[in-house]
């Protein structure tokens, strides 16, 4: 697919999908489910192997059987952007090679963590993975998990590489997308990290969402994202207000323990993380199982936010198997 192609279709909103696990083992059953699920939901590009996919506890065996998992699985459908970051620029290059011959489309690649390299340390690091993989990249901004933070100067430089398609921001800084317009115009494709600020994130010119809660409320979120695209702030700011109570229970414990009880919860997902995650406790679950319970369609005001996305198939109604 060509990066100017794919670039468009990378502009919405992407699940960053968990990895089901039973009795200790992926379930790659319950993954494929879930990818079909999430594609008749209208979700627009799938990304396996994230922070939500429990990478740091994926060996390399497991992270390239998933990729390839959800390419077959969701046969060109949609996108697929794996995630191959580490904080080894070798092994990033090795497993960024290894998803591209699995048939990915693009490649999500965290900054390195714990090692907390300076902005030249950054800007080598993605330049070396890009001039020796096959594949566009997304960078993956997360200071919060790793402990650095790329800059606007260190994303300038970096986009001038074709291979660097977008930016996945999840610092939550709402006058980032703007900034990055007037440096960049549309050479980078920018794409929200962080459910809680996305709309504001997308009215502010953001180009979507690689979403969390999009597990469990897939349509949702592309009706939130459409509205924006309409410059629909009302509408938009609206659906996003009927989801806070769940964006908010989820926050209650580290991502991804409280989505992986939320897809237990509404469609039989097993909740189980590896360790050292743990599963949710009862305060969290009560607090998951409240907040899909006010997604009652028939409950004000999500009665007269279903259909605002203009069709009869985008609902917020979650109901428990």
């Amino acid at each position: 697919m060509a990066y100017d192609a794919l670039k468009t279709r990378l502009c919405g909103v992407t699940t960053a999908l968990v990895t089901p696990f039973r009795n200790g083992e992926v379930d790659y059953r319950a993954f494929a489910d879930l990818i079909n699920w999430q594609i008749e939901e209208g979700i627009q590009a799938l990304s396996p192997c994230g922070t939500t996919g429990e990478a740091p506890t994926l060996n390399t065996a497991e992270k390239i059987r998933l990729i390839k998992s959800c390419v077959e699985v969701s046969a060109r459908r949609v996108p697929v952007i794996a995630g191959t970051g580490t904080n080894d620029t070798l092994s990033t290059i090795a497993l960024t090679s290894a998803a591209a011959a699995c048939g990915a489309d693009a490649a999500l690649i965290v900054t390195p963590y714990y090692n907390r390299p300076s902005q030249e340390g950054l800007y080598r690091h993605f330049e070396a993975v890009a001039n020796n993989t096959q594949i566009p990249i997304i960078l993956y901004n997360v200071p919060t998990r790793t402990g650095v933070d790329l800059s606007l100067d260190t994303i300038e430089r970096l986009c001038k590489h074709p291979a660097i398609i977008g930016i996945k921001d999840a610092t939550g800084d709402l006058d980032r997308p703007k900034r990055l317009i007037r440096r960049l115009g549309s050479r980078l494709i920018q794409l929200s990290g962080h459910d809680t600020t996305s709309t504001a994130f997308n009215l502010e010119g953001g180009d979507g969402t690689i979403s969390v809660i999009s597990n469990v409320v897939p349509a949702a979120m592309v009706a939130i994202h459409n509205a924006c695209q309409r410059n629909d702030g009302c509408s938009a700011r609206s659906l996003a207000f009927a989801l806070k109570p769940l964006l908010m229970a989820l926050e209650q414990d580290t991502n991804p323990v409280p989505i992986k009880y939320a897809l237990h919860h509404t469609r039989g997902l097993s909740p189980d993380v590896r360790l050292p995650l743990v599963r949710a406790n009862e305060e969290t679950m009560a607090a998951i199982r409240r907040a899909l319970a006010a997604l009652d369609p028939d409950a004000h005001p999500i009665a007269a936010l279903r259909d605002i996305d203009g069709n009869n198939r985008t609902q917020l109604a979650v109901v428990p198997r």
